[in-house]
Parts: structure tokens; sequence; C-alpha cells
């Protein structure tokens, strides 16, 4: 097997716009606003173009992530569903109710994206004060109590942010021991937390070497714990027949920004947001049209005025596949990817870049029994036990 050559096939996702969709960033012209309607087109066409799933993204900008998955879900037939889910916004008993329900109304194609970052003064407004490694402490908290639940164990947990005293779940999610947990964080409390709880670490589209860094450190501490992780990488995806196609699009895209907006976004992005991986995106271009191809191909234009998620390969379908390759020879096999307008673009890059990609065709998860080990980690004293004083109720759907 050469270097390039990836292990397993590759998880294609696509993003669904829940904060509005367009044709050009950081301009009211070709803008399409919030709806549900919309977002239901893109959620059908990924299902028929067999994208493993998609991600709804979370924030105050954006419509809530677990009702408009429960709205969509029933539309799609195999597309799986990447939810976020807020610790600190709610507490673990009623999340594990939560997703263990959508998990069951989808039939198994939940997957849950743990965030723990944002902007503070939005986090403040829904009423969470902690600071950034606290909330990371907390979140691990959480996890232990909401995985025990969704394994079907009676949870006793005290810990210094939350507790549970007897918890438990009747109604199991159908995916055992529960639904993947998908996870990003660029600072060592962010990877610290992967490597203990989550199931696959989420990188934002940096170059390779810094990916292969960030992998390293997550793997390394992930063995300490006896864990094995999989690795994804969220970034936007510019492809067109022909380079100079590819990248003229890319321009396209930012040809209504002025010098004006660019300076007022960078200035929002470096002074309300605490995320380490938020200050390692605006390092790459430093608020410059003039420094925007970071590493070959991989373009930082869309970070210009857009928070999270800045980069996107930009090329021809031959040159995108042999740089998506290069990343999944770093151990990504995950790709969230998202293009502008998303419903055109989920067809574009489906009809000329899967083709040449090893790309995972979605099926429908089998059902399977609810067993998971005791989880015996992490800070606080923590506790779980079989639930035998009720029967388990079977998934039904």
């Amino acid at each position: 097997m050469n270097a390039l050559s990836p292990s397993r096939p590759l998880d294609m996702m696509w993003f669904l716009p829940t904060g509005g969709d367009g044709r050009y960033l950081g301009s009211a012209q070709g803008a399409r606003p919030v709806d549900n309607r919309y977002l239901r087109q893109i959620a059908q066409a990924t299902d028929q173009l067999g994208y493993h799933g998609v991600l709804l993204p979370t924030g105050a900008g954006c419509e809530d992530a677990l009702v408009t998955a429960t709205s969509l879900l029933p539309f799609t037939e195999r597309l799986r569903f990447l939810v976020a889910l807020r610790p600190g916004l709610t507490l673990p008993g009623e999340a594990a109710r939560q997703y263990s329900a959508l998990d069951r109304i989808g039939d198994g194609r939940t997957m849950v994206n743990l965030v723990c970052g944002g902007n503070p003064a939005d986090l403040a407004g829904d009423g969470l004060t902690l600071g950034h490694d606290e909330r990371y402490a907390h979140a691990a908290e959480f996890l232990q109590i909401w995985r025990g639940m969704m394994a079907g164990e009676r949870v006793e947990f005290t810990g210094e942010y939350l507790s549970s005293h007897g918890g438990r779940l009747l109604f199991p999610p159908v995916q055992a021991p529960h639904p993947p947990i998908y996870f990003g964080g660029s600072s060592p409390a962010g990877h610290a937390l992967a490597a203990a709880q989550a199931d696959t670490y989420l990188t934002w589209g940096e170059p390779p070497a810094a990916v292969a860094a960030k992998i390293a450190d997550v793997r390394s501490r992930a063995a300490v714990h006896g864990r094995t992780l999989r690795y994804g990488i969220r970034l936007h995806l510019i492809v067109r027949e022909t380079e100079d196609e590819a990248w003229d699009a890319a321009r396209g895209l930012i040809r209504h920004l002025s010098d004006d907006t660019i300076a007022i976004a960078q200035r929002k992005l470096a002074t309300e947001s605490d995320s380490e991986g938020q200050r390692r995106m605006s390092a790459l271009h430093g608020g410059s049209r003039e420094r925007l191809e970071v590493a070959p191909n991989l373009w930082a234009g869309v970070g210009l005025v857009r928070g999270g998620a800045g980069t996107a390969l930009v090329g021809d379908p031959a040159t995108v596949a042999e740089r998506i390759r290069e990343y999944q020879a770093l151990g990504i096999d995950t790709v969230i990817a998202s293009g502008y307008p998303h419903l055109e673009e989920a067809y574009r890059v489906a009809e000329l870049l899967f083709p040449l990609l090893d790309v995972s065709r979605s099926e429908a998860p089998a059902r399977a029994a609810i067993s998971g080990p005791s989880l015996r980690t992490g800070g606080g004293s923590f506790m779980t036990t079989d639930d035998t004083a009720a029967p388990r109720v079977p998934a039904t759907t």
C-alpha cells in the first residue's frame, strides 16, 4: 500500500446551512434565508447522492440543531444526522432522552457533535458563564453521565459540576452503546477530552503538517486511556472541471467583500472568541487577501468573514481528490464538506469528486443489543450498575 492509499472508504458528509445560505460571502446579494423546505431539499439531495451524513451547526445564528434534525429525518432514508450537543445548555439526563429518541426516530441514523466552545457572549446569554478550560472539564462530567445512561446503566455520579443519583434511560437508542460522538477542539483541554471520551476527533482544514501534528497529539493521549479514535476534517470544497474555473469560482465567492467588511469581521472574531481553533484559522491568512493559498490548493478566503471552518480545497476533480488522499494518509477517514450555495454544490461535488474517491455508501445501521462497559474514568466519584430493577424496552421506531 503506498503512502496515499486510504485504509478504509471515506465517509463524505455535507453541511446543512441552518443559518442561511447564498452565492457570495459577506453580501446580501444572492442570499437565501433560513427555510426548512430548503433544508429539506439539501437533505434529500445528499441522501440520494450517497453522502454519509450531514452536519447541523449550532449557535445563536442557527436554527436549533436537534429540532431541525427531527423535522428532516422522516424525509430521508439512509442519511445520518450529525447533531450538536451543548453541555451546559441542558442536563445530561434530559440530553440522553432527547438523543435516544432521535436515534429511535431515525432508526439508528443519529451522530452526536459535542460542542464546548463558541462566542463567550452568546454562551453567557444562554446562561453558560464558565471559562474556556472549565467548559471542557464540565463537558467531561456531562459525557460520563450521558454515556452511562445511554449504555443502559443506572448512574451514580458526583462531580465538581454535575451529579446523577440513579439516573437511567428506559428507552434505549438503536445504536449501542450510544450514537457515535464527534468532537473538535484545538486546545490542550480539547485534545484531552477527545482522547478520553470522543469516538471521532475533528479538525478544521489546516495545512497537512498542522493536521498531522494535531492527530499525533490526540492519538498519543488516547493511547494512555487504551483507546483508538477515528479522525475527520471539516472544510469547504470548490471543485470545477478545470483549475482555472475552480480558482475563478473561489475569487467570485468573495468578490463583493470590501476591505472594511473584512477588517470588521476579523476584529470581531479576534475579540469575541476564546477558541484556539478560531485563532489558528485566522492566523492562516491574517486578514489579508494576498496570502490566501496557505498550502497547495488550500484556500483561506472563506475565513476572511466566516467564523469556524474557513478553508477550502480548490481545484479540478483530480487535484482535489489527491489533496483529500493526502489527508487520508494522515489518518483522516471522514470529510465534512460544504460549498456555496449548498444545494447546487452538493450535486457538483458528488458528480465530479465521488467517482475519484473510495466513498462509503450509507446504509441504515443494524439494530444491536444495548450493552456497554462501566465508565470509571475522569474526575468525580462515579459508579454505574446494570439496571435490573426494570426490564429494558425494545428499540422500536
